[in-house]
């Protein structure tokens, strides 16, 4: 039974004392989190919570009252100090890992079957020979279809323990329903979309966070377009909102000299740490361009910032996001864990990025909206900058601290309302489902042969499938005035297509095509030359 209303406020009071208690839990210094010595306080407090689970006179979730408590205190710390519940923690987990243990593919619920999109190549399930359009009606004795099931998290089904076997109930249109099973695997979460020559010297990559295994992804495609010439390098942080710290550092030692300051960070202290690069950068020479907008963040300021304070690249595309704290994950004991802010990061020139969150968390989230309203988004003029935070680069640049990272070439976005409708619907995934449920589904069987360099050569997209969208979008409760922007739903659509074909390389090959940052960097790379 749930605590009532009434006791809230009674509950509430003790919120500062048992987040002391919880404090207790974590060491500041020490991720393993060993307790703190004895004190009479703390105990006292447990005590308190024992008697009220076992004396109280009504029911009362004492587990609530943790949790209302903790998210309370860490609301009123910064915006980034946050709590984690337990359902929640294993999925973080495995996206910052960059793996997890399943059967490796991509689906989506439809007509009240898993419907598999893809298969992840080398993957369990192609070896095992499920493909693309498969129905997968039964996982051991787990039912997987019928409306009751579709909300369910059906990816628990599939997953499980590594080398596991799991038997699978499969239709297959022309084949009938058959039986297979399939071993589970590592199945990779890829940080690199997308690696590929933009011309015959610039190489392009695009990372969409900062992960354990971003570098060594970085890395393995780095070689791979200089061994295809590159001799000037492109790095995509557009709608990068960051990860783990140690990736982005690796990967700005890769076109750093020696001993060259990457970032440093501060303590409550004032301790500071240092982060040099090493002799192991393999592009220390080329001409080096960060894409980056306002949704890069964190790592990915981190990585731009060093380039840019060093003098190294130049930086395009609109100021980032603006965080500039270093958070640590320490377990709670339960399951659950508590994202703690211990410290800034500062780049090179000893500007901190972090935007102001004093007027609280609310306004902090919603400050895309005041940079829309404003006209950043669309003109350089608009940033707003302190001169009191100006910091001048060994070269003689000069940039700006408090509030994210402003490139050295601005490249305004569309800010439309049709155009920032059909962008959200593609990252949200409308326009892959209807790609998927109106052509991919039905016509299967015509793909299925088709290379990469055919697709993209071959396939148009015609008015009338470009026009169908618009009423799928409507029985969703999105009304779109196409006017000028068929052509750039016509791309959408057949990049979701390619995606969904070919993977996320394709996707991006599309997208980038016409794209106005590609372009504003292929323009500066001719003129360089």
């Amino acid at each position: 039974m749930g605590y009532s209303k009434k006791y809230l406020p009674l509950f509430l009071g003790l919120a500062v004392g048992i987040g002391v208690f919880l404090g207790s839990k974590l060491d500041f210094t020490n991720p393993s989190a060993k307790l703190f010595s004895y004190n009479a306080k703390k105990e006292k407090l447990n005590r308190l919570i024992d008697y009220i689970d076992y004396e109280y006179v009504d029911e009362i979730n004492t587990d609530s009252i943790v949790d209302v408590t903790v998210n309370r205190i860490l609301e009123n710390l910064d915006p980034h100090s946050v709590y984690i519940p337990p359902e929640e923690l294993e999925g973080i987990t495995e996206s910052m890992q960059g793996d997890f243990i399943g059967i490796g593919v991509t689906y989506y619920p439809y007509r009240d079957t898993i419907s598999v999109i893809n298969t992840i190549k080398g993957g369990p399930s192609e070896k095992s020979g499920i493909k693309p359009g498969d129905r997968i009606l039964m996982a051991d004795n787990d039912t997987l279809y019928g409306k009751s099931l579709i909300q369910d998290n059906l990816a628990n089904k599939l997953k499980g323990e590594l080398n596991s076997q799991v038997q699978l109930k499969v239709y297959r249109k022309g084949t009938g329903i058959f039986d297979v099973v399939v071993k589970r695997g590592r199945v990779p979460l890829r940080s690199v979309d997308a690696a590929y020559m933009l011309d015959d010297q610039l190489g392009y990559i695009k990372i969409n966070r900062f992960a354990e295994t971003t570098y060594k992804e970085f890395k393995e495609q780095i070689d791979k377009l200089l061994d295809h010439g590159a001799n000037s390098m492109v790095i995509d942080l557009r709608d990068n909102g960051g990860g783990f710290i140690a990736p982005a550092l690796k990967m700005a030692d890769e076109f750093l000299k020696d001993d060259v300051l990457i970032m440093f960070t501060k303590n409550k202290k004032g301790a500071i740490e240092n982060n040099f690069a090493t002799n192991k950068g393999s592009f220390e020479k080329g001409k080096v361009y960060v894409l980056i907008n306002e949704n890069s963040a964190s790592a990915s300021e981190i990585f731009a910032g060093a380039i840019q304070d060093n003098d190294r690249g130049i930086i395009v595309g609109r100021r980032s996001y603006g965080k500039g704290l270093v958070q640590r994950e320490m377990s709670l004991g339960d399951g659950s864990a508590v994202r703690l802010t211990i410290s800034r990061y500062y780049t090179p020139t000893g500007r901190s990025i972090q935007k102001p969150y004093t007027n609280g968390n609310k306004e902090y989230f919603n400050e895309y909206l005041e940079r829309y309203k404003n006209g950043e988004l669309q003109n350089a003029d608009s940033i707003q900058v302190a001169d009191s935070l100006r910091f001048i680069t060994p070269g003689g640049k000069t940039v700006y601290g408090g509030g994210g990272i402003i490139p050295d070439m601005f490249v305004g976005k569309d800010t439309t309302r049709v155009g920032e409708t059909l962008n959200y619907l593609l990252r949200q995934g409308v326009i892959g489902r209807y790609v998927f449920e109106e052509e991919l589904d039905k016509k299967r069987i015509y793909y299925a042969d088709l290379s990469e360099e055919t697709f993209k050569e071959k396939t148009v997209i015609e008015d009338d499938f470009a026009e169908g969208f618009l009423k799928y979008a409507q029985r969703r409760g999105v009304e779109i005035e196409l006017k000028n922007y068929k052509e750039v739903l016509k791309k959408y659509l057949k990049a979701t297509m390619a995606q969904q074909l070919f993977g996320t390389s394709e996707f991006e090959k599309i997208i980038n095509h016409d794209d106005a940052m590609i372009k504003k960097v292929l323009s500066l790379s001719k003129n360089n030359e």
